[in-house]
């Protein structure tokens, strides 16, 4: 199938994204903010062939050279050496005081923290304000990076700004549509996909992640389109909640068989996603995410717990430990949060896992 014939049959994605689907898909097939169909599911995966762009040749006003990320230089030898704890970021949004706690709570017990842009907190201080309030105490940033609110050229600055800042990684996602989560109020913009994004990240000078849903359909082809995502630019892969370790080990290993066929030359890391879970305002939290599968009997194991915060801490070494153990996996991501009030102490939590897991 053309390029042109497959735009023309995926022109009614509602982020329309030009290298779908997104890992928002509902188990039935359908699209998360939609009634009809995801229109990527019958066509092949698209296959990268960069980002289109109309811009005029030439500038009146040549841009600087990209500047290297100096986080992503250090990261990138760290992870040579052993594997990694990334915890997602629990600050409240728009309270420095905030990020100032929590990032010193978690300050030498992660190698780094996600600071990514959750549905019910649409409006975030800039990435690489956020993330600079976020290094100053002590703590690397691997700073979420969406589609979804700026366009191209917003974009190439932000990243710009993030490589000047000196983030570890910048995480490339398409982005949840304004449709879901607090903001309806709010234009989609959308520009570019996840796709596309990392390719803007690799080309100013950024270590790339991109996420991938195993779970969610087109299961068969999850792995094809992180590939696709591999040669735009990335170089780690947050693996989705998929059930556990043996379908996460499944992906992995199809998605390095594929790699290999396709002789790539390169070969993708991968982080999976840890459900941390400690209270039940943690579990609800989860349960909220998109297409969310957790390992069988996770959550009763912790909530039924007489002590569901030792019990989760419990839990999510074990899983982390099971995780790292398979080929390729270079380190985990603690992800969750907790609700209003007690993104302290959630960061307490997530500072013992990591100690315990670096253990």
């Amino acid at each position: 199938m053309s390029i042109a014939v497959a735009a023309n049959e995926t022109a009614a994605c509602p982020k329309t994204m030009e290298y779908g689907p997104c890992g928002g898909v509902e188990f039935d097939g359908t699209c998360e903010v939609a009634a009809h169909r995801c229109v990527f599911l019958d066509v092949p995966t698209v296959r990268w062939h960069g980002v289109a762009s109309t811009a005029a040749a030439g500038q009146s006003d040549p841009v600087p050279a990209a500047r290297v990320s100096a986080g992503a230089t250090a990261m990138r030898e760290l992870i040579t050496t052993r594997a990694i704890v990334v915890a997602d970021f629990p600050a409240r949004a728009l309270d420095a005081a905030s990020i100032a706690e929590c990032g010193a709570l978690l300050a030498g017990s992660v190698d780094a923290v996600l600071a990514g842009d959750a549905g019910s907190a649409r409006v975030q201080f800039p990435p690489a304000y956020r993330a600079s309030l976020i290094q100053a105490t002590g703590v690397a940033v691997w700073t979420g990076f969406t589609c979804r609110d700026r366009n191209r050229v917003a974009m190439e600055g932000e990243l710009a700004a993030l490589a000047h800042v000196g983030v570890s990684a910048v995480h490339c996602v398409t982005g949840d549509h304004t449709k879901t989560g607090q903001r309806p109020d709010a234009t989609p913009v959308f520009d570019l996909d996840s796709t596309e994004a990392a390719s803007l990240a690799k080309a100013a000078g950024h270590l790339v992640s991109v996420g991938e849903a195993p779970a969610t359909p087109p299961v068969g082809r999850r792995p094809a389109r992180l590939l696709e995502k591999m040669r735009a630019g990335a170089e780690v892969c947050f693996v989705n909640h998929a059930g556990g370790v043996a379908p996460v080990a499944e992906f992995v290993d199809r998605a390095q068989q594929l790699a290999a066929t396709m002789q790539l030359g390169a070969t993708m890391q991968f982080i999976p996603c840890v459900p941390i879970v400690v209270d039940r305002e943690s579990a609800e939290l989860l349960r909220s995410f998109t297409t969310l599968v957790l390992p069988p009997g996770y959550l009763d194991r912790i909530l039924d717990a007489s002590d569901p915060f030792t019990e989760g801490i419990a839990a999510a070494v074990e899983l982390s430990q099971q995780f790292l153990a398979i080929d390729g996996v270079v380190g985990v991501n603690l992800s969750g949060g907790t609700g209003p009030g007690r993104e302290a102490w959630f960061a307490e939590a997530l500072a013992r896992i990591g100690q315990e897991v670096q253990a």
